[in-house]
């Protein structure tokens, strides 16, 4: 595993007052453009996650992992998106922002009660987001099996949040 973080960290650069003053934004960009390096990530994340049933990607970087995720591991992949984005009958949760709040919605349908599901995102910040997708996974009664995300910003608290849940990532800094 060391190896896949040394190769993740090569690929990760900082954006520094991205999007905003002040913030440094680390940017994966770099390891989705390079084919063999994002494929040891989705063979490592899909090999350090055991047995799932189907993939549940936040939107909208989260939609980049998912995808190759749940073909790697042939299973499907259900898409959490932002509020309105969905055309069929959806849950929904909301959470909160430093700015206000956001909401996230999946298909009602789309994971059937007891499925187990690895949710996948590409970043772990604050954990706000993830939570929501938690919560919204263990209201249809879905079996979280793993969440997992290449990069977690280990100073903002992220994990705190999310404990209790299995928690993989790739790297933290």
């Amino acid at each position: 595993m060391a190896d896949l973080e040394e190769l993740v960290a090569a690929h990760v650069r900082d954006i520094p007052d991205f999007p905003q003053p002040g913030i440094l934004f680390k940017d994966i960009t770099p390891l989705l453009d390079d084919g063999p390096a994002f494929r040891a990530v989705i063979d490592g994340i899909r090999d350090a996650n055991g047995d799932f049933d189907v993939v549940a990607g936040v939107e909208a970087r989260g939609f980049l992992i998912a995808a190759p995720l749940a073909y790697a591991a042939g299973v499907g992949v259900v898409p959490i998106r932002k509020a309105g984005k969905l055309p069929s009958k959806v849950v929904s949760a909301s959470y909160a922002l430093e700015y206000g709040t956001a909401t996230i919605e999946m298909h009602a349908d789309a994971i059937a009660p007891g499925q187990r599901v690895l949710l996948v995102d590409d970043v772990l910040a604050t954990g706000g987001t993830l939570l929501a997708a938690l919560g919204l996974l263990r209201d249809i009664g879905a079996q979280v099996t793993g969440v997992s995300v290449i990069l977690e910003l280990a100073g903002l608290g992220g994990r705190a949040r999310l404990e209790g849940w299995p928690l993989h990532t790739v790297i933290a800094v």
